[in-house]
């Protein structure tokens, strides 16, 4: 068949099986036609819905540039100008907005409306011409049947002319109907050219003009302003280019680094350790009882501050105090089968904190930061040049010289000698004008011992289940012990810190100087253990009994004590000078030096009090007046300055054989 682009009105009468054919090709492309128009229409509604959805975000836009001002940014450098910038462009954003709304308008308007009308209006009505057409059509289809079942032997006139009628009727609505539709069908052809371009007019029309009313908008001061903006940025971004590459600099630099950064204790065998510090930062593992015999270890983030220790778990804001350190102590301590652990011990005694170092150096390190802080270094005012005074001091306590001129070898003498004349002031007693000289008190290069051994015969003693020694004066039958030593006995909780050999005894110069000798030998060794005892006085002797088998450790004749003392500065320090008959007309003398939980000089004036009752006890009457004089316990015996003695020995009755601080 010859191409026909419409429907013949002239053959909607006849119905002919061409024009049926021609008529499905006409409603397939009718149909056609309402998908894609729907499928259109969706995505010009998408493009208005853009559009809309542009305008809200440019009005949340403008309204947050201006927020900015509002915001309390933790880093603030440079937000004066940020906001000035920022509240110009929000009103460029404003500005824009409006030529938004104005192109959502007629988008509205001349896109979406007439695609929706020409849906609405054309394709409808030939939807619903094609459904009268198909009624009439059938209609008609029925009256023709029932017109050819008519009777050829019996006519009805009457019948055949009902009938007849009804098949002209029905035959004139279907070429009414048909004749409608055609003329539909044929006008589509037309209107739906219109309806494709007249939307695409619009919306091409209303962007011209929205970019047209954009470029008026920008004038040669919103150019200059932009252009601005534009150095602006680029500066930054040349800063963060040159900011970047130091970066990456430093990150090689740091990546480039040893093992030693990565691996705990990585130079286990011979750290360098700084033994100056006067304040210390990082991380340890803290101690925490949980239950009776039960612990847990935190990792928290410990520093100094001033004279305080303190505590910053991770992501806090800020540190808490946890101990103060000013005249505390600190030492070594076995843990849990944990390594480098140490801790911190009051002003009073009390143990403090338990805390575990990752490393040897750390270990170290936090050791004698925590030492020095105690000294209160931290208070003058150049803590730095004293703590590296101090520590030179006590490496020249325990460098073996003859004499001070051996020093003349050191590139700096002069500071030397003054470094030790300073600490002998210190230690010195304000009353003695002239101090003698430390080779005079105490042999050059004299071994130190750290530590009282258990006599042979006390620890056979002690396996063999045989006696042990009573701090209250009593056997183990009950009965009471020498009658004179009852007089006195009073028990104290020391820490033994070292003993050496001296040459002099007739001043407590020598213990002074016993004492900063031990003292510096165990920073420079970095001996912090020290052995708790109690230490026993009575009017005959001095006993250092173990606190937890109650073994006498080691006892002296008080007749033997010739000099003892207390440190002036650290009131917990005293030492004492025992002289010990090596062979008739030689003697051996050695000096002991002890940290206690009390007041030295309340252990000083126990063994005053001692030496005064074996003088007192060769007169009777003197030993009357002398217990006349001084106050008596409820029991008979001397009292002393204080209660806080025995309020100590309560609280340590049973203190471990290792102290650890």
């Amino acid at each position: 068949m010859p191409a026909v682009d419409k429907l013949r009105l002239e053959e909607a009468l006849q119905d002919s099986p061409q024009t049926r054919s021609l008529l499905s090709v006409f409603e397939e492309d009718a149909g056609t036609l309402t998908d894609y128009t729907n499928q259109l229409l969706q995505a010009m509604q998408r493009v208005y819905g853009a559009q809309n959805e542009m305008c809200l975000a440019t009005q949340q836009l403008s309204k947050q540039l201006l927020a900015y001002e509002k915001q309390n940014f933790a880093l603030g450098k440079g937000d004066e100008e940020m906001i000035s910038t920022l509240q110009y462009f929000s009103k460029v954003v404003d500005e824009l907005n409006i030529l938004h709304t104005e192109l959502a308008k007629q988008l509205a308007d001349t896109m979406v409306l007439p695609i929706i009308q020409f849906r609405e209006k054309d394709l409808t009505e030939v939807s619903t011409l094609k459904d009268l057409f198909g009624l009439a059509s059938n209609e008609h289809d029925v009256s023709m049947a029932k017109y050819s079942r008519l009777p050829k032997k019996r006519e009805n006139e009457k019948l055949k002319a009902e009938v007849a009628k009804e098949v002209a009727s029905a035959r004139r609505k279907q070429h009414l109907s048909s004749l409608q539709y055609y003329c539909a069908l044929n006008a589509l052809q037309y209107r739906k050219r219109v309806a494709m371009m007249e939307p695409m007019l619009g919306y091409t029309r209303s962007q011209i003009n929205f970019f047209r009313k954009g470029a008026e908008m920008f004038t040669k001061k919103m150019d200059s302003f932009l252009s601005s903006v534009s150095n602006m940025v680029h500066s930054v971004q040349e800063e963060l280019d040159t900011e970047a590459e130091a970066m990456r600099v430093s990150q090689q630099d740091l990546l480039s680094g040893n093992e030693s950064v990565y691996t705990p204790d990585f130079d286990v065998a011979s750290p360098i350790i700084n033994r100056n510090l006067i304040q210390k930062a990082g991380y340890l593992n803290l101690r925490n009882k949980t239950g009776l015999v039960t612990t847990t270890w935190d990792r928290l983030y410990f520093f100094t501050q001033g004279g305080n220790l303190m505590c910053q778990p991770r992501g806090a804001v800020a540190g808490g105090l946890i101990q103060d350190l000013d005249n505390c102590s600190v030492m070594a301590v076995d843990c849990e089968d944990r390594r480098y652990c140490f801790q911190i011990t009051t002003p009073t005694g009390k143990p403090g904190i338990t805390l575990q170092a990752e490393s040897k150096k750390e270990y170290e390190e936090w050791i004698c930061a925590i030492n020095n802080i105690s000294r209160q270094i931290y208070l003058t005012d150049n803590p730095e040049a004293v703590a590296i005074k101090l520590n030179q001091t006590a490496l020249q306590a325990v460098t073996p010289i003859t004499s001070f001129g051996k020093k003349q070898e050191n590139p700096c003498p002069s500071q030397d000698v003054k470094n030790v004349e300073m600490q002998n002031d210190r230690i010195a007693p304000k009353e003695h004008a002239s101090v003698p000289d430390s080779t005079e008190l105490i042999a050059p290069g004299t071994p130190i011992q750290f530590d009282i051994m258990l006599p042979a015969t006390e620890f056979l003693d002690q396996n063999r289940g045989g006696r042990r020694t009573n701090p209250f004066g009593e056997s183990e039958d009950g009965q009471k012990e020498n009658e004179e030593d009852s007089l006195l006995q009073q028990m104290f909780i020391v820490r033994f810190l070292g003993s050496m050999a001296v040459k002099s005894d007739h001043t407590v110069e020598v213990i002074y100087e016993a004492m900063r000798q031990v003292l510096a030998a165990r920073a420079i060794h970095n001996i912090f253990r020290m052995t708790e005892s109690h230490l026993l006085v009575t009017s005959s002797d001095l006993k250092l009994i173990d606190p937890q088998t109650q073994v006498t450790r080691t006892s002296f004749e008080l007749a033997s004590v010739t000099q003892f003392a207390a440190h002036q500065d650290n009131k917990r320090l005293l030492g004492f000078v025992v002289c010990d008959a090596e062979s008739p007309g030689e003697n051996s003398m050695s000096a002991y030096v002890f940290e206690s939980n009390t007041e030295g000089e309340k252990i000083c004036y126990a063994i005053s009090l001692g030496k005064e009752i074996i003088e007192a006890r060769k007169d009777p009457e003197a030993l009357a007046q002398l217990m006349s004089s001084m106050p008596l316990t409820n029991d008979g015996k001397f009292k002393l300055l204080n209660d806080q003695l025995e309020e100590d020995t309560a609280e340590h009755g049973d203190g471990q054989e290792e102290s650890e601080a």
